[in-house]
């Protein structure tokens, strides 16, 4: 059964989830729907949010290379696989997703952060207080069951580029935070400059 998770929370996902090696985070949001006349105006351009994993070594970004996103799509280790970029955020569903395959994680990183950031949000105008309906969910790859799900509730103005949350190892185990910090990056650059 699915964890639904409150912002700050966090779950083992190895501890109930026995023999866990394939996990598939997904990611989506939703334009939010003009109302009244709003409507009828021009459509403005389309909200091409792109999802991307940083590999952290001591909690820091080593180098460029563990920067796994639309442009990067696989980690030199073969351990986290970005599945593509949509660049409309249409349809129901997962808009983007990353496979992180727990045992081929080197030993030197201890976390990997999820985030997402508005492509050329400035330019366009466009900032998340405009996108509704945004979550992360970890699913189990093998049996494709849904372990956790945090369903970003705020409302984030102003913020071109989201932290959603990380997956990271405690001891033995590997864990995941719920951490939904919206910032105003933007681009994936920018974003992991904070981590470096």
């Amino acid at each position: 059964m699915s964890i639904s998770l409150q912002k700050g929370q966090k779950v083992s996902l190895t501890k109930d989830h026995a023999g866990l090696s394939t996990v598939i985070v997904g990611l989506g949001w939703d334009e939010v729907k003009p109302k009244g006349l709003k409507r009828f105006t021009a459509k403005q351009e389309d909200f091409d949010c792109d999802a991307s994993a940083f590999l952290l070594k001591n909690g820091r970004l080593a180098n460029k290379g563990d920067i796994v996103y639309f442009g990067n799509l696989r980690h030199s280790s073969d351990c986290v696989t970005h599945m593509g970029d949509n660049l409309t955020g249409g349809g129901d569903g997962d808009d983007e997703q990353i496979i992180i395959d727990l045992p081929y994680v080197p030993q030197e990183y201890d976390r990997i952060i999820v985030v997402a950031n508005i492509f050329q949000a400035r330019a366009r105008n466009q900032h998340f207080g405009m996108i509704e309906n945004a979550f992360i969910r970890l699913v189990d790859g093998k049996t494709n069951v849904e372990m956790c799900r945090y369903d970003l509730t705020e409302a984030y103005p102003g913020m071109t580029a989201m932290i959603f949350g990380e997956v990271y190892r405690n001891g033995n185990e590997w864990k995941f935070n719920a951490i939904g910090q919206g910032t105003t990056d933007n681009s994936v650059t920018e974003l992991a400059s904070r981590f470096e």
